[in-house]
């Protein structure tokens, strides 16, 4: 744990968990001097859901559905390396077919997961532009993986020993159609951000690690590759089938941000050289190998075993993990995911230990910024992490109650103002004319307005015979609409409460307004000169003192629920 220091003269400063760049999984503590970054404190542990124990108490096929929640932008990348280490521990072999489809996917989710990056990470230093660019591109790869898998973030594609389904008719097609538009996308990247004074000035020379460093911290992926490393677990171990393919290992011997961005757009166009190369020579053949699903099997168990008493079904079609362990990775778009697994002769593993690249990367974080300015944060941050949150993710879900409340909260509180300004009207009026009358409904009357209202309601139709009958039925409905309208056209912020009083207020008094016009229409429709007058006196009588009557309650109550 690093101790900030304790100058009189240094300020401490949270970031997070709440910041736009964390995640709500990530804080740090920074100490600043002035805009100096003097120390910095990674705090994690904010979310977590047991992935690893779930996963030694699920069968792999059971277990599938589970592991693109590791990592959401990179999906395929979690299921390839939950399948591999079974696979290596059983020695299965895959077929040739399916070995493909499996290189293009990883190297598909490897595309949509920079494009993530690129966005946020340039919104993050202030360029909004190609935030919304990127989802141009993404959502084509989204498209490619919902015509192949059913889903588009959540696949559970990978199977032991294959894949779950072949490739579509057309999909190979299309698929390459996109290669061939993204790579004009890349042009457009790197003419818009490359060469951008702005940008050059924000990444170039900050964050540099060295070769030394970055071996020491156990660095892998962009950031090992960028500080002058060509190692790639793709050319390293020769996992799947890439060493059947031509490409280079992007690398850079700079070290700072602006080399670990090129080193992500450099391996983007790689990978559609891979998937090139892999839709014009994919093979024929079955797409999984179905003899696994009866490789050591439990057959006919006892019904006092664990998956009668407990399952209550006899378990997936899976195998059982050899008494052994190993170690197995990938080459994953933010660096090295691999898996511990320990065997004991059961089908669910006795030990699953996963080993995410942004945790292990985040290591290095505190003496990247020190000696930073405040603003260099964001840029090492998203830079060299690159979304180590994805691991264990949760997504807050609110009640609706608290977001209804908000909305019935200024609402209630003005139509209770109108009902205590009606009856402090009647109050008045039958202190003027010394009568009682008619405040009878409620305590002390103030639920009167509410019983005419709903006698007028009741009351049978009465229309004028020599009447406008259109314009007579009109009328009321266009008074009531309008107090209606009126809760509706209240601007209000994003905790839907009152953002700006003054608009507000403007705003009410247009409404409402409309309601004599509904006075005027209903006397005037009804072809008699008393009834005309009649609907000039309620309209005089609403603008003269019931709109400002209800305005001033309708501020207050606005001004005291701000």
């Amino acid at each position: 744990m690093n101790v900030p220091a304790t100058r009189e003269d240094l300020m401490i400063v949270n970031m997070g968990p709440h910041h736009p760049s964390m995640h709500g999984v990530l804080r740090l503590i920074v100490t600043l001097d002035g805009e100096d970054v003097i120390d910095c404190e990674p705090i994690l542990g904010y979310l977590h859901r047991g992935m690893e124990k779930i996963a030694e108490n699920r069968t792999i096929i059971q277990y599938l559905p589970y592991v693109t929640r590791w990592d959401y932008l990179a999906t395929m990348f979690t299921e390839a390396i939950t399948v591999n280490a079974p696979e290596q521990l059983g020695n299965i072999q895959v077929p040739k077919r399916a070995s493909y489809i499996r290189v293009i996917m990883l190297e598909l989710s490897r595309i949509a997961s920079h494009l993530l990056w690129l966005g946020p990470f340039m919104a993050d230093i202030g360029a909004q532009t190609p935030f919304f660019y990127i989802f141009r591109e993404r959502e084509l790869v989204y498209d490619l993986f919902e015509a192949a898998t059913g889903m588009r973030m959540m696949h559970n594609y990978f199977r032991i020993g294959g894949v779950a389904a072949d490739l579509p008719y057309g999909w190979i097609d299309k698929c390459l159609d996109f290669c061939d538009y993204f790579l004009t996308g890349v042009s457009e990247y790197q003419k818009l951000i490359t060469r951008n004074p702005i940008f050059l000035e924000r990444v170039e020379g900050v964050g540099i690690i060295g070769v030394e460093e970055a071996i020491n911290w156990g660095l892998s992926g962009p950031m090992l590759r960028a500080s002058g490393i060509q190692w790639d677990l793709r050319k390293v171990d020769r996992y799947e089938c890439y060493d059947e393919f031509d490409w280079e290992v992007q690398w850079q011997k700079e070290g700072d941000s602006l080399s670990r961005y090129l080193v992500r757009i450099g391996e983007m166009v790689e990978s559609i050289k891979i998937i090139q190369q892999a839709l014009e020579g994919i093979p024929g053949g079955p797409y999984e190998n179905l003899e696994i699903r009866c490789f050591d099997r439990v057959r006919n168990p006892e019904l006092n075993d664990f998956d009668y008493r407990f399952i209550s079904k006899k378990p997936s079609p899976t195998f059982e993990l050899s008494k052994q362990e190993l170690y197995v990775r990938v080459e994953a778009p933010k660096g090295e995911l691999g898996v511990f697994l320990i065997g004991d002769q059961n089908v669910f593993p006795w030990r699953w230990k996963i080993r995410p690249p942004g945790f292990i990367n985040l290591q290095i974080l505190p003496q990247l910024v020190k000696r930073m300015k405040l603003a260099d944060i964001m840029t090492i941050l998203v830079q060299d992490i690159n979304s180590f949150s994805r691991l264990e993710y949760l997504k807050e879900v609110y009640g609706m109650i608290w977001v209804l409340v908000p909305i019935f909260t200024p609402v209630l509180g003005i139509t209770i103002g109108v009902l205590a300004i009606v009856w402090l009207e009647r109050e008045i009026s039958a202190g003027i004319q010394q009568r009682i009358g008619p405040e009878y409904a409620g305590p002390l009357g103030i639920l009167q307005a509410l019983a005419d209202g709903t006698k007028l309601l009741f009351k049978e139709n009465l229309l004028p015979s020599r009447g406008d009958t259109r314009l007579f039925s009109i009328g009321p409905s266009i008074a009531i609409i309008s107090i209606l309208l009126s809760y509706l056209i209240i601007p209000f912020g994003s905790n839907l409460v009152l953002s700006d009083l003054n608009i507000g207020v403007f705003l009410w008094i247009a409404i409402s307004s409309i309601a004599p016009i509904g006075l005027l229409m209903s006397g005037y429709g009804s072809n008699n000169k008393y009834s005309f007058l009649g609907g000039l006196r309620a309209a005089a009588q609403s603008i003269s003192y019931e709109i400002p009557l209800t305005l001033c309650v309708l501020s207050i109550s606005l001004r005291a629920i701000r």
